[in-house]
């Protein structure tokens, strides 16, 4: 199930007892929780009694609601809480989100449960992937109502910047779009947050045109992972650490910045490669969804890499990766730093 589609089934059997929530798009699995929390059990009429009163108030008021994270959560707590019978509400309601920091141990001792939920319960597993070769994951995705928060397509963006600008009262011209489009290719956390400030920023009624977008990216703290990855490829670690430290400061997350280079960096390599291979810019640009005005930008930076320094790339990544999940997690600065100066000294080769 998609998360477009949680609505109606909510609407059509209610709550069931499992859902797992995965896939690596933040902002789907954020609004799908979201979609859970705000569920009110229409056919309960404990519910329906409190409607009036309860009107605009958090939704914990009709369910008892508890997060819990799979790095800091043992299953007994987990168990605990989705075997105890709700007194003061009508059902409830246990979020585990990083479901895949909880270790095989405790997930194992979970399947019992997954076989017989307690129905006046519903447990929700929340990862951005799991290993699906251990038999606690197996167990979970073949008992649950999945809900897939897989990243859109290149092909879909559009599509959904189109949907969320009119859900905004937005309209937007062609160009504003495929902007935005290029936005939500590197998240849609980030696309949002742009389609609200130009909800501000643009009169009603009035077109978004595509210097609107410029315009209002222009009053944002941070800089876009096209512009990190252009300053890597210019050799300008000066510039490239004050777009890093930007989006630190706006409140970015570091996986989520390193998340989004990475991204950037394969379709960098995979137009490298197609070229390198006899293909043509038209075409690659086609591949990867370039709108016309960033693709003489794009392969700027791409003649600018070798082949070699995608290689040496992925290891400083991989790196990078580790040091920030680790005992460096709470560094993040000096992380980047050496991310930067790295990448950029391979960027000469």
């Amino acid at each position: 199930m998609k998360p477009a589609e949680l609505p109606s089934a909510l609407k059509r059997h209610g709550l069931v007892a499992l859902y797992l929530v995965i896939g690596e798009e933040d902002y789907f699995r954020d609004q799908t929780i979201a979609t859970l929390r705000a569920w009110k059990k229409v056919d309960d009429p404990a519910t329906k009694a409190d409607e009036s009163k309860n009107a605009g108030d958090d939704p914990d008021d009709v369910f008892a609601c508890d997060i819990l994270y799979g790095d800091e959560t043992e299953c007994q707590e987990i168990l605990s809480l989705v075997e105890e019978v709700p007194f003061f509400s009508t059902h409830r309601l246990v979020i585990l989100k990083w479901a895949d920091k909880l270790s095989a141990k405790h997930g194992e001792a979970l399947i019992p449960y997954f076989h017989a939920p307690n129905d006046s319960s519903t447990l929700v597993l929340s990862a951005p992937k799991l290993d699906g070769r251990t038999k606690w994951v197996q167990t979970l995705k073949s008992k649950a109502t999945v809900i897939d928060c897989a990243p859109l397509f290149d092909t879909h963006c559009l599509g959904w910047v189109k949907q969320e600008a009119a859900r905004l009262g937005l309209k937007v011209d062609q160009e504003a779009a495929l902007l935005l489009k290029d936005i939500a290719a590197e998240g849609l956390y980030r696309a949002r947050r742009e389609l609200d400030k130009l909800a501000l920023f643009v009169p009603t009624g009035q077109t978004v045109t595509g210097n609107d977008v410029v315009a209002v990216q222009g009053a944002d703290t941070g800089a876009s992972v096209f512009d990190l990855a252009g300053a890597i490829a210019a050799k300008n670690p000066s510039h490239a650490l004050t777009i890093v430290e930007k989006n630190l400061e706006a409140g970015e997350a570091p996986l989520r910045i390193l998340g989004a280079l990475l991204w950037q960096y394969r379709r960098l390599w995979k137009a490298k490669d197609e070229l390198a291979r006899g293909g043509n810019e038209s075409k690659v640009a086609r591949s990867l969804g370039l709108p016309p005005f960033r693709q003489r930008e794009f392969f700027t930076v791409v003649q600018r890499f070798s082949l070699s320094h995608f290689s040496k790339a992925w290891k400083v990544f991989a790196e990078t990766d580790s040091f920030l999940k680790g005992g460096a997690a709470g560094s993040p600065h000096r992380v980047f730093h050496s991310l930067v100066f790295a990448l950029c000294l391979g960027a000469r080769d």
